[in-house]
């Protein structure tokens, strides 16, 4: 199998399919597919963020989100950020997975599945937590740190652990 290249990641501000007033990206932010990603008002990148857009995904980020240094984001199955939304240093949110296809196919080689992320506004997601392909995180949930999310979350819970759990709710 050939390889080719997926770029630098290096962008210009333009290319972006939107840029909201008052955002920030700090030095080192790679930004893939950027006319795939919408950034909106008030939005922090932190440095050396990685943000996959992707030729047929979209990556969406709402008005006042706050996303640490070192996080990256893969949106080729479609990446939904809500407003107001925390997102610590390291977060890895992915939206596709190879399939099964049996034994006799590699699994690099196996078909790709793609799954809707979607973080709803007003959530918070702890440094080094994973979110898997298809979750949705429910409005002003937490992630607690280094949780792995591989279902969803309601709306106000707080959640933890490998496979994540739900601890409580928040009052």
């Amino acid at each position: 199998m050939r390889r080719q290249s997926h770029g630098s990641g290096r962008f210009a501000i333009e290319e972006l399919a939107a840029l909201g007033e008052g955002s920030v990206l700090e030095d080192g932010v790679r930004i893939f597919h950027p006319d795939r990603v919408w950034i909106g008002a008030g939005v922090y990148v932190g440095h050396d963020a990685i943000l996959k857009g992707y030729h047929a995904g979209e990556l969406r980020i709402g008005d006042g989100t706050w996303i640490g240094q070192q996080c990256f984001f893969h949106a080729a199955g479609d990446l939904r950020i809500g407003e107001n939304v925390g997102i610590g240093p390291c977060v890895k949110i992915i939206t596709s997975v190879h399939q099964e296809a049996g034994r006799a196919t590699p699994i690099l080689h196996a078909p790709i599945a793609f799954a809707t992320v979607t973080i709803e506004d007003d959530a918070d997601l702890g440094v080094g937590a994973i979110v898997l392909p298809g979750v949705t995180i429910g409005r002003g949930a937490q992630v607690g740190a280094g949780a792995v999310v591989t279902r969803d979350v309601p709306a106000y819970a707080v959640v933890a652990g490998n496979p994540a759990r739900v601890l409580r709710d928040r009052p």
